[in-house]
């Protein structure tokens, strides 16, 4: 593989990653932006963990993702569900015991590193979805500042700055070597 080769291999993936991250930015802040909180990914919800109350099956400053359900009242002890506590809050908690049935189950929750359940049951009609599985450490202190005013104007700008920067660049750099071989024609002729 020649220098010239390489560099424009290299040139290729940069440019590349840098149009995918402005593509990935674009998508997490607009679907932020649009569902009025986290994204939604194929059917699925990512969610950003803000305290460590299920540590160690997910760290605080994670992402996870869960599916919305539809029946609510069919869960069993042990499922961890995405739950209204209140209007303003959306908790991630285990279920600790199931009671009643149809529509008046509840489900008694408790964080795996709480040392007690929670104060207040979940009424079946406030569950909102059930954790897949599917975890990435540290991404929802991301997705927390994507959802920002700060953070969606730096991360949809700043990727598209620095594309625009490097295409400058690549461009700047085309056209040099172009006018190089024009430079050495000239002193070739002059002689």
């Amino acid at each position: 593989m020649t220098f010239h080769t390489f560099k424009k291999w290299v040139s290729r993936f940069v440019t590349t990653i840098l149009f995918i991250t402005l593509l990935f930015m674009g998508f997490v802040v607009i679907s932020s932006k649009a569902s009025g909180g986290e994204p939604n990914f194929f059917g699925y919800q990512l969610k950003s963990v803000l305290s460590g109350s299920m540590e160690p099956t997910f760290l605080t400053g994670s992402i996870i993702a869960v599916k919305p359900i539809e029946n609510k009242t069919n869960l069993k002890k042990g499922k961890v569900i995405t739950f209204l506590k209140d209007q303003h809050t959306v908790v991630t908690h285990r279920i600790h015991e199931v009671k009643g049935t149809g529509s008046h189950t509840q489900y008694i929750t408790k964080g795996d590193n709480n040392e007690e359940a929670d104060r207040e049951p979940v009424l079946a009609k406030n569950v909102m979805a059930v954790y897949t599985g599917f975890t990435i450490p540290y991404v929802g202190y991301f997705m927390n500042y994507a959802q920002s005013k700060e953070g969606t104007a730096i991360l949809l700008v700043l990727p598209g700055i620095l594309l625009i920067i490097y295409s400058v660049i690549t461009i700047w750099r085309a056209i040099k070597d172009l006018e190089d071989p024009k430079e050495k024609d000239t002193s070739t002729v002059s002689q």
